[in-house]
C-alpha cells in the first residue's frame, strides 16, 4: 500500500491510499457516525462488507446524476437522523463519488467525507482532487463544490469485477495524465499495453499511483482551478459536448476528445504528426475510439456553454509534445470552423 497525501495552498489535506484493502474502511473513519452512499451495483458486489453501516443505494448513470438524486439523498440522511457529527462514504465509482461528495458538502452546510474509489477512472482521476458536482439541464458538472474528501480508498482487487468497457474508460483518463505530465509513463502504457489489458495488478497499482501523485502536485497548487489545474481538463472540453449529445461513456468521449485536442495542437505548430500517430496507434491498441460522427453544430452549441468559456473564447487545453501541456484561447466563430475540420 502506498499513502499519497494532497496539502492544498488553503490548508486543506487529503490521504490517498493505494492498493489498500476496502474492507479496512473502518481503520479511516473518525468516531462519529458514518452513514455510505453506494453504488447499488456495487452494494449487489460487496453489500455484505458493509451491513454494521446505514447505506444508501443509488444509480450510478449519468442521467441521474442530478439534484433530484441528491434530495432523494437529503431526504434519506434525514430520515436516518443524520447531524453535523455524522460522516459520508462514497462508495463506487466517479459518478457515485461525485454525487457523495457534493451531497456532503451542501448537508448542514457541510459535512467530512471519504471514498471507496471501485472504478479505475475513479481511483486513477474523478475520486481525487476535491471536485464534486452533478449534471444540470444536459449541462455536465454544472452544479458543485471543490471539497477534499479525508481519504481515498483504491483497492485494485474491486477492478477485478469491472466491466471491459468502464475499464478502458479508466484507461484513457491513465493516459489524459500521461499525454500531460509525463513521456515516460506514456512510452510504459505502450510498452505494456497487453499486461495492461490482462489487468495486471502491479502494472495497474503503479499507473494508478502514477496519475494520482501527478494530479496531486498540481492540486497542491491549484485547488481551485484557477492556474494549472486546468491542463487537467485535456480533452475535457469536446468530451462534455460529445456527452451532451450522445450516449456515449465518459472515457470513451475524452479519448476522442484526447484526439481532437492533439489534431488542433499540430495545427498550431506544437507537435508533428509522429505524436498523432503514436496516440491513434495506443488508442486502437486499447480499443479506444478517436473520432466522432456527431452533427458539427450540435458540438459547437455545447461548447458554446462550456464552463471554460470566456465571453467570445474557449480556453483550450493542448499538447505541447508528449508529457506537456500548454494553454490557448481560441475565438468561438474559429472553434466552430475547427470543429468540422479536426472532429
Amino acid at each position: 500500500m502506498q499513502t499519497i497525501e494532497i496539502k492544498t495552498v488553503a490548508g486543506k489535506r487529503s490521504k490517498i491510499l493505494t492498493g489498500e484493502n476496502f474492507i479496512n474502511l473502518q481503520n479511516y473513519l473518525p468516531a462519529q457516525k458514518a452513514i455510505l452512499i453506494i453504488d447499488e451495483n456495487i452494494f449487489d458486489l460487496y453489500g455484505g462488507f458493509f451491513k454494521n453501516f446505514q447505506c444508501i443505494k443509488i444509480q450510478a448513470s449519468e442521467s441521474n446524476k442530478t439534484l433530484k438524486t441528491v434530495e432523494n439523498i437529503i431526504l434519506k440522511l434525514i430520515e436516518f437522523q443524520v447531524d453535523r457529527s455524522a460522516f459520508i462514504v462514497g462508495v463506487g465509482g466517479g459518478i457515485t463519488c461525485d454525487i457523495a461528495g457534493f451531497t456532503a458538502s451542501v448537508y448542514m452546510r457541510g459535512l467530512p467525507f471519504g471514498f471507496i474509489s471501485t472504478s479505475l477512472l475513479s481511483q486513477a482521476d474523478a475520486s481525487v482532487g476535491g471536485k464534486n458536482g452533478v449534471n444540470f439541464c444536459g449541462f455536465k458538472n454544472m452544479i458543485g463544490t471543490f471539497n477534499q474528501p479525508e481519504f481515498v480508498i483504491c483497492d485494485t482487487n474491486m477492478l477485478d469485477t469491472l466491466p471491459q468497457k468502464e475499464f478502458l474508460c479508466g484507461l484513457s483518463e491513465i493516459i489524459k495524465i500521461a499525454l500531460i505530465k509525463d513521456v515516460g509513463m506514456f512510452k510504459s502504457i505502450e510498452t505494456k499495453s497487453n499486461d495492461i489489458l490482462k489487468r495486471d495488478k502491479t502494472v495497474l497499482q503503479k499507473l494508478i499511483t502514477k496519475s494520482i501523485r501527478h494530479k496531486a502536485e498540481i492540486i497542491g497548487r491549484d485547488e481551485f482551478e484557477k492556474g494549472e489545474r486546468r491542463i487537467l481538463n485535456f480533452g475535457h472540453t469536446l468530451a462534455h459536448a460529445i456527452e451532451a449529445n450522445d450516449n456515449v461513456s465518459h472515457g470513451f468521449a475524452v479519448s476522442i476528445g484526447m484526439m481532437f485536442a492533439a489534431k488542433l495542437s499540430k495545427h498550431f505548430g506544437l507537435i508533428s504528426s509522429d505524436v498523432i500517430e503514436s496516440m491513434k496507434h495506443l488508442f486502437m491498441r486499447l480499443g479506444l475510439p478517436y473520432y466522432t460522427d456527431i452533427d458539427d453544430e450540435l458540438l459547437s452549441n455545447a461548447i458554446i456553454a462550456d464552463k471554460k468559456k470566456n465571453d467570445d473564447e474557449i480556453n483550450f487545453v493542448l499538447l505541447d509534445g508528449i508529457g506537456r501541456a500548454t494553454e490557448k484561447n481560441i475565438k468561438i466563430d474559429a472553434f466552430k470552423t475547427l470543429i468540422s475540420t479536426f472532429k
